[in-house]
């Protein structure tokens, strides 16, 4: 539950800076913060990480 509410609030704060400095490349930031919770989690699980990315991009 934490880790939504921090991406959660990076979003939020994200959208924020993007409309009042007006840099839409701030919009980007929440979907890289998702890409690195993914990479993270995946570092994580406890097998080894070319098992676990063979495991993902299998599942059918």
């Amino acid at each position: 539950m934490i880790p939504f509410i921090i991406i959660l609030l990076v979003a939020g704060v994200s959208l924020f800076a993007a409309f009042k400095k007006k840099r839409p490349i701030l919009l980007a930031v929440p979907f890289l913060s998702i890409f690195l919770y993914f990479v993270v989690e995946v570092i994580m699980f406890p097998a080894p990480i070319l098992d676990t990315i063979k495991f993902i991009f299998n599942l059918r």
